[in-house]
């Protein structure tokens, strides 16, 4: 318990706080941090040059530097981190390769053996693609596996996964786990299709797994949308029987469900049968995991989409499991299998050399969906000026939303209709139940551009991301 002089410390040191931010802050930023009720000691505040060291007047230093040494939990903002690493380090033409293999001969169309199917770790193994390299092995002459199909996961070496662990929301797309070979993000998508008239909804999934069955129609409702997925009843307790007891309203039109499949180890397995046989393949065994074999004979070679697009992706969509299988592979490129241990060694490695006078962060995952990650803004400035001088700079910059126009700052425009950050800036956000975070680029109407990163760690965070914004108004607005 305080005593009263340790209390009237206490109160003296919150006065000092606000004194010094009022005196520091833009006037719109300390107004919208006073109305979220968050201290200016839980903030950090950025906003310099991109080129510190340019011709102009004053262009040398910080417009802004507010507790900028401090590690802070940046949440999805660390996606800056694992994918200006990976584009540096890896280059930007970097491709994953999921190859297929067979362990015995092709005869009149039958594999008489076993098809592999060794994983690289593509962030990206989506339906579409699927059905390609499928198309593919099709293409070779087999259309009948008399063995089994075997999935190998062996490029990365990671331990049991549990979704619920992180906020108790198993079936959320964000809490999915890493996997050598990552089948369309582990999750199933329910595609809803009301038809007014006849009074029913069709209702579509993708992609097929095999052995699950899943409604194709659901009763429709009247009334508002409103929280529509909890009046679907769904329940996802046996994989096997997808249930929806509900009802769907039928003002909502036309809408998509994203669900993690809530028995993940299955999800490719079933998936890739399902997809085999929706073909035209047949299959007299089945798919399961695999440890690594030596296969005989390379049939052919699924390439993923470049590194540039992943990072786009990534950076746009703020994709969790994309950003950890892009931090997976910072360590399995080395040859080894990839590891959360192998590839924080590889970032502190390179970050030594990038940027040796900084204090390194804590990555986690590679994410930002953790608790303990943590970086400075001084950190995540020094990555943003070093990736817009470099030979990549385009690349890294067009990974990031533009605020207004798309990712996870379209929504700027609805919210500030006559934001002049509207167009005027690439920003990564990152949010979590006390975390609110932005980092990026703005141009100001002086012609300059700058970076600009603003985290704050409060319980009240998420009330004070208007704050975040009024920041990048205040960078713009430098003429």
């Amino acid at each position: 318990m305080h005593s009263t002089w340790q209390k009237i410390a206490l109160g003296l040191l919150a006065v000092l706080w606000t004194w010094q931010a009022a005196a520091a802050l833009p006037p719109a930023v300390a107004q919208a941090l006073d109305q979220a009720g968050v201290s200016p000691e839980h903030v950090a505040l950025l906003v310099a040059p991109v080129n510190p060291a340019g011709s102009d007047a004053g262009a040398g230093g910080p417009r802004l530097a507010w507790r900028t040494g401090v590690p802070m939990n940046p949440a999805s903002v660390m996606k800056l981190v694992t994918t200006y690493a990976a584009l540096d380090t890896l280059g930007p033409g970097w491709f994953w390769k999921t190859r297929v293999y067979v362990d015995g001969e092709i005869r009149n169309g039958t594999l008489h053996g076993d098809l592999i199917v060794q994983g690289s770790g593509d962030p990206k193994l989506v339906v579409e693609r699927l059905q390609a390299l499928i198309a593919a092995i099709r293409d070779k002459g087999v259309h009948h596996i008399q063995g089994d199909i075997l999935l190998d996961a062996s490029v990365f070496d990671v331990p049991p996964h549990d979704p619920a662990a992180f906020d108790g929301e198993p079936l959320r797309p964000y809490n999915v786990g890493p996997s050598g070979l990552l089948v369309n993000f582990k999750a199933l998508v329910l595609k809803f299709f009301p038809d007014a008239a006849a009074g029913t909804v069709r209702v579509e999934s993708e992609p097929p797994l095999l052995g699950v069955s899943i409604p194709t129609h659901i009763a429709a409702a009247r009334g508002a949308c409103g929280a529509w997925h909890d009046k679907l009843a769904a329940s996802f307790a046996d994989p096997a029987h997808v249930r929806l007891a509900g009802q769907y309203p039928l003002s909502c039109g036309e809408r998509e469900w994203a669900v993690a499949w809530p028995d993940p180890d299955s999800f490719a397995p079933r998936a890739f049968a399902a997809l085999w046989r929706a073909a035209g393949g047949t299959l007299a065994g089945q798919a399961r995991w695999s440890p690594p074999v030596q296969p005989a004979r390379l049939l052919v070679t699924g390439y993923s989409l470049p590194l540039t697009e992943i990072i786009a992706d990534i950076n746009e969509y703020s994709n969790n499991v994309m950003a950890q299988q892009l931090f997976l592979t910072l360590s399995a490129a080395n040859g080894s299998a990839g590891s959360l241990a192998g590839s924080t060694a590889t970032v502190q490695q390179w970050w030594q050399q990038r940027f040796g006078r900084l204090e390194a962060p804590v990555l986690d995952n590679g994410s930002g969906l953790t608790r303990t990650g943590r970086i400075s803004a001084d950190a995540l400035a020094a990555i943003l000026q070093d990736a817009a001088r470099g030979p990549n700079a385009g690349h890294f910059e067009r990974s990031l939303p533009i605020a207004g126009v798309n990712g996870t700052v379209r929504h700027l425009a609805r919210r500030v209709p006559d934001s002049p950050a509207i167009g005027q800036a690439r920003l990564k956000t990152g949010s979590l139940r006390d975390v609110a975070a932005i980092a990026g680029y703005a141009w100001g109407r002086s012609g300059r551009q700058y970076v600009v990163v603003g985290l704050i760690n409060d319980e009240r965070a998420p009330a004070a991301r208007a704050a975040l914004y009024r920041l990048v108004e205040w960078a713009v607005l430098d003429d």
